[in-house]
């Protein structure tokens, strides 16, 4: 396979896994059965790109942030988003000094598909009768600041998946859900990506061919349109559907992992 394709294919399963509820994990540990394994800066720079590129798609948001943050909602919601950031920042900072190993091994991350992909389900039967609620409750941020953690602790269980269902058991509605979920993980993300960029940085290879940055670049395109393309989709989807689909893709992917490609 040419190098140019694997690259594309990497930015596109990048793009469409990093913010939708399946995680990107899984999709990866298939995919490099059968694509070259890439550089940490590779996956660090093209999941940077997949985060910068759904910016636009909140600059509502975010411009009521910078230019009505003296308002009692706007304020409560920034302070909410802030919490929920926080929180992961500060366990996640005591998590990556704790030395912890996390599983790297096809099975667990199988399992963790699989258990999140019951959990939609069942999460969705037991919701589907209530009126869902649109406010973010301080517990709500709560959760999803530990849930964040959670989901680096077990790979596979999916950062967005976690905390979407974490919101859904809090009774919150799903497009106000979606939302919280990607506007705390933005940060998140970036927050990860810039330590994970400056430790990549420092040790890069300085007889790295310039070649490679071609690659670079056209992983970061591919991820960044993509990443756009599928998280605009889903905001307009969870307008009028059920995360159902997500948990029977999810338990079917997780099936394959323990029993195509586990061990």
């Amino acid at each position: 396979m040419p190098d140019w394709l694997s690259i594309v294919l990497l930015g596109i399963i990048e793009g469409i896994t990093e913010f939708l509820p399946i995680s990107s994990t899984g999709h990866l540990l298939i995919a490099q059965r059968w694509l070259p394994r890439q550089s940490d800066l590779f996956n660090i720079l093209i999941q940077t790109a997949a985060v910068m590129a759904v910016l636009p798609l909140f600059r509502g948001r975010i411009l009521s942030f910078l230019t009505k943050g003296r308002e009692p909602a706007t304020r409560d919601y920034l302070f909410k988003v802030g919490l929920a950031f926080f929180i992961t920042g500060v366990l996640g900072f005591f998590l990556d000094k704790s030395g912890l190993q996390l599983p790297e091994k096809p099975g667990p991350v199988g399992w963790a598909l699989l258990i999140g992909g019951v959990l939609f389900l069942v999460v969705e039967y037991v919701v589907r009768d209530k009126k869902l609620g649109e406010d973010i409750t301080w517990t709500i941020a709560i959760a999803v600041g530990l849930g964040q953690v959670l989901a680096a602790v077990f790979p596979g269980a999916s950062r967005s998946g976690t905390t979407i269902l974490a919101m859904l058991c809090l009774g919150l509605s799903r497009p106000a859900a979606t939302e919280f979920t990607f506007l705390v993980s933005i940060p998140t993300m970036m927050a990860a990506g810039g330590v994970k960029l400056l430790k990549a940085v420092r040790h890069l290879d300085a007889s790295a061919a310039p070649e490679h940055w071609g690659h670079l670049a056209l992983g970061c395109v591919v991820s960044a349109i993509v990443s756009f393309i599928a998280v605009k989709w889903l905001l307009r989807f969870v307008q009028s559907h059920t995360f159902n689909g997500f948990g029977w893709y999810r338990i079917v992917l997780g099936a394959i992992i323990l029993l195509w490609v586990g061990d």
